[in-house]
């Protein structure tokens, strides 16, 4: 893969963190997005402070970056956050913080670059969904129904988007043995074959940006062998 300028959103820990570190090590130019800054020290690393859940000022936020970054030619959406429990047990407010970050900020990151990426005659969207994007699961209303969105946007720009060069694709993980558990009270199993690494996902995002010119490798679903939760 010759170099490229990509964007990372959530790329100051776990997946993101990964992507971004790996892009970096192939030769890449990366522009990273996320509210906390990452340990990254490279000429070739952009880090752009900027809160996705925050919509009244996101679409400003999103052309100011691809004014200062005319060269970005794939974009990683990545970021999001987890909350789970009883429907009846989210206040209002944490559904809709759940759906502007997870969902509704991904729309408008690829209403943003989707027509320069269209404009240029090629380029990637490649979004970070989730197992909870094939099947709801128990106390997973909520998290499902943005992840459920997300593939479902993602098809459908499937369908749009051949014609342009732009290619588009979504990576669904099982759970992976990242600081996103750190506060949801259970996490993967410890053995080796009870979690996947970020570098697994990594390793699926690159497949996508790698196939050739005219190959799409539209989504990945990605599972330990063994599903093993462990409640904390």
């Amino acid at each position: 893969m010759k170099q490229r300028t990509l964007l990372v959103t959530g790329c100051s820990r776990g997946i993101g963190l990964a992507i971004t570190r790996r892009l970096l090590a192939e030769g890449h130019r990366v522009v990273g997005i996320s509210r906390l800054t990452p340990g990254i020290e490279s000429a070739r690393f952009t880090h752009m402070e900027l809160d996705l859940s925050d919509l009244d000022k996101l679409p400003d936020a999103l052309r100011d970056v691809s004014k200062q970054h005319p060269d970005i030619n794939a974009v990683i959406l990545n970021a999001g956050i987890g909350r789970f429990g009883g429907l009846e047990q989210f206040s209002a407010h944490q559904i809709r913080q759940l759906i502007d970050l997870n969902l509704t900020s991904h729309i408008l990151l690829a209403r943003e670059f989707l027509p320069k990426l269209k404009k240029n005659g090629s380029g990637d969207l490649v979004f970070i969904g989730s197992e909870s994007a094939l099947r709801g699961g128990r106390y997973g209303s909520i998290y499902a129904a943005t992840k459920f969105g997300l593939r479902g946007l993602v098809q459908a720009l499937q369908e749009e988007c051949p014609a342009s060069g732009v290619r588009v694709g979504i990576v669904n993980p099982g759970m992976v043995n990242t600081s996103f558990f750190d506060e949801l009270g259970f996490r993967p199993g410890d053995e080796a074959d009870q979690h996947l690494l970020p570098d697994d996902v990594v390793a699926a995002v690159l497949l996508m940006l790698e196939a050739r010119p005219g190959a799409v490798i539209q989504e990945i679903n990605l599972q330990p062998q063994k599903n093993v939760i462990r409640f904390d």
